[in-house]
């Protein structure tokens, strides 16, 4: 298995992976797929040296990928970032989250970031589990913010202080 910073051309396959996540209802609020077009500007804000994208290869194959996405867009939050991790249904439960996870724990001091952040939603008790034993904390609760599928959803908020 290899980590390594995406390239424009992975943009199709990171799509699919996230695309796979919407019918589940587990990772993502998004209802509907994306399209590749649709995440272009998404794809180029984010810079190797601050703001990665990293994808991990199993045999030549990107089995998931993790994004470090700025938080709430002010200055004073600048060593802080969301974290969001997607994994291809083949390649769930094998230990690719937790690998990319563990990663960017320990890289993300290097790009300047000392507070990790995910926003899971309170039924996806697989991320919840992955994030809380590498030793993310619960820092928020937000109840029924979300509906998927006319079911009001509960999200987490869970954080990693990295100093």
């Amino acid at each position: 298995m290899t980590i390594r910073d995406a390239i424009p051309t992975d943009l199709p396959v990171i799509v699919e992976i996230y695309n796979a996540a919407i019918p589940q209802r587990m990772a993502t609020a998004d209802l509907e797929p994306v399209s590749v077009e649709s995440r272009c500007s998404w794809f180029e804000q984010h810079l190797p040296s601050s703001r990665p994208i990293w994808v991990m290869e199993v045999n030549q194959v990107i089995a998931g990928w993790l994004s470090f996405q700025s938080f709430y867009g002010r200055p004073a939050y600048h060593a802080t970032a969301e974290v969001s991790i997607y994994v291809a249904p083949k390649y769930q439960r094998r230990g690719v989250g937790r690998q990319l996870l563990t990663q960017a724990i320990h890289h993300s001091p290097s790009i300047g970031l000392k507070t990790l952040l995910g926003f899971i939603f309170a039924h996806n008790q697989p991320s919840l589990q992955l994030f809380e034993s590498l030793g993310f904390q619960r820092w928020g609760f937000l109840p029924q913010v979300a509906e998927l599928n006319g079911v009001e959803r509960d999200l987490l908020i869970v954080g990693y202080r990295n100093i």
